[in-house]
């Protein structure tokens, strides 16, 4: 029987633009890539994970979507869909703490990513994406069994 032990959702579209001038096309297609992808596709999976061992959903979101972080101008549809989805994955370890899935959220600070590069340019982020490539890497493979339905900020700052 076939099986999925890992998921990472890691998908992710940002773009810098006032609220007031974000236009519903850019708004939805925010929330679709951000949280109504990576939630159909948990919903998908679902069924062959937890099958042999204990399967880790891992959702990538951002420390702009984090209570209490600071926030930027111009990412506020970003940081509301990544919000939903760090909502999403302890909503989701709630119900299926009985079915051997883990789920947890990996609230990223910025690391050095063309999509970075293209909301603000010039900026230079502490983290390459290979480097945070390997801890979101190792926290799929180990994480599961020590966390279920965490957010966890990955950031030396807010962020």
């Amino acid at each position: 029987m076939k099986s999925v032990d890992i998921l990472i959702n890691n998908a992710g579209f940002l773009r810098n633009i006032a609220f007031a001038e974000t236009n519903s096309d850019t708004a939805e297609r925010t929330f679709n890539i951000n949280f109504f992808v990576p939630a159909q596709l948990i919903r998908l999976l679902l069924p062959l994970m937890g099958k042999n061992s204990r399967s880790h959903i891992v959702n990538i979101s951002s420390m702009g979507g984090v209570q209490g972080s600071a926030k930027f101008p111009g990412l506020a549809y970003y940081s509301a869909s990544k919000a939903a989805l760090a909502c999403l994955t302890e909503c989701l370890a709630e119900e299926y703490k009985e079915h051997n899935i883990a789920f947890n959220c990996l609230a990223l600070g910025a690391a050095q990513t063309e999509m970075l590069e293209e909301a603000f340019p010039g900026y230079k982020a502490p983290v390459t994406a290979k480097e945070m490539a390997v801890l979101v890497s190792d926290f799929a493979v180990k994480g599961q069994k020590y966390f279920n339905g965490k957010i966890i900020p990955v950031s030396g700052s807010t962020p």
